[in-house]
């Protein structure tokens, strides 16, 4: 069993994660600052420690003392929107505050890391299903600091020996019954119209029903939680292998935003009121995932990326005992 460390395990894809490292038995320790994430989403058996990735002084004693076999690193502001409007803070905190933990890694002589990436290292796609050795032009400062730090780390791995695995995310969605997607401000499709489903909102924001795609909306890849912590899981069985290796999380199968509002709505037995509103910057209008590597090198498997489980996980999580959501607020 592997001692990890997990970067921003606070966080919604990071607290997952680690409960089910724990779960596979995996000792684990969580270093977040809190800035998105939420100490009750820290699962009880990890242990905790508030501290921030930039700090490399601060980290250095935590990842020499701990002896940790492997670092897992979630830690980013990841709100699209913003990172088009504010890209200073994104290059500052993703990058500058990436560099600063690799360097605290380093010095603590730890060599297997495993960063959490995203399809939006590859903005307009010229090719689908994209595979990993498609163009990467990001359309927003997010994923260009996504690829600046998947660069630095194939350096690292090439320098100093690393094992290093990039997961490049598509969209991640879904719940377990103890954990879910909780933002502020909320921005992800699917936790944005169960709020409508609720009656928490009025309605669904739709931005651009005229894109070149079947119905005018967007298509995106969306895959379970659960399988996003999978595949993490098993990049511990490569450890051992010195190189970095870089990994779509996906299906290969899109929805439409439209289709997703029409699965909700079915769902739920609730109607959705939705709004359209201009396109938003940034959007790719189609991004969906070629697995195929993660399929051959890990055997990997999306068990739970049905859009149905991701829905009926999502709204079951969402309508968790009252008590349950006060102690999660």
């Amino acid at each position: 069993m592997a001692n990890v460390l997990v970067a921003g395990g606070a966080g919604y894809v990071g607290s997952i994660c680690s409960a089910e490292l724990l779960r596979c038995g995996h000792a684990v320790t969580i270093v977040d600052n809190l800035s998105t994430g939420f100490r009750e989403a820290v699962p009880p058996e990890a242990d905790f420690v508030a501290a921030d990735i930039a700090d490399s002084r601060g980290l250095q004693s935590i990842l020499v003392q701990s002896k940790f076999d492997a670092v897992f690193h979630f830690a980013a502001k990841a709100l699209i929107p913003e990172s088009v409007s504010n890209p200073g803070i994104f290059f500052q905190e993703n990058v500058a505050g990436g560099i600063a933990f690799l360097e605290a890694v380093r010095a603590a002589g730890i060599r297997h890391f495993v960063f959490s990436s995203s399809a939006a290292v590859y903005g307009v796609p010229d090719v689908l299903p994209i595979p990993e050795d498609a163009a990467r032009n990001p359309s927003n400062s997010y994923g260009e600091t996504k690829l600046m730090l998947e660069r630095a780390l194939q350096w690292y791995s090439s320098a100093y020996g690393w094992s290093v695995a990039a997961f490049r995310y598509f969209n991640a969605a879904g719940a377990t019954p103890t954990a879910g997607e909780r933002h502020q401000p909320e921005t992800h499709i699917i936790p944005l119209l169960l709020e409508v489903a609720s009656g928490e909102r009025d309605f669904f924001r739709l931005y651009g029903d005229d894109y070149d795609t079947p119905d005018g909306t967007c298509l995106r890849d969306y895959v379970h939680v659960l399988d996003i912590a999978q595949a993490h899981i098993l990049a511990l069985k490569i450890a051992h292998r010195p190189g970095m290796r870089c990994f779509n999380i996906g299906t290969g199968t899109a929805y439409s935003v439209r289709q997703v509002c029409d699965a909700v709505a079915e769902h739920t037995n609730r109607p959705i009121n939705i709004r359209i509103e201009p396109r938003r910057a940034g959007d790719p209008p189609v991004l969906c995932a070629s697995p195929r590597s993660i399929q051959q090198e890990l055997g990997w498997r999306a068990t739970h990326s049905t859009l149905q489980e991701i829905i009926s996980s999502a709204w079951a999580w969402k309508q968790r005992p009252a008590r349950e959501m006060e102690l999660a607020t």
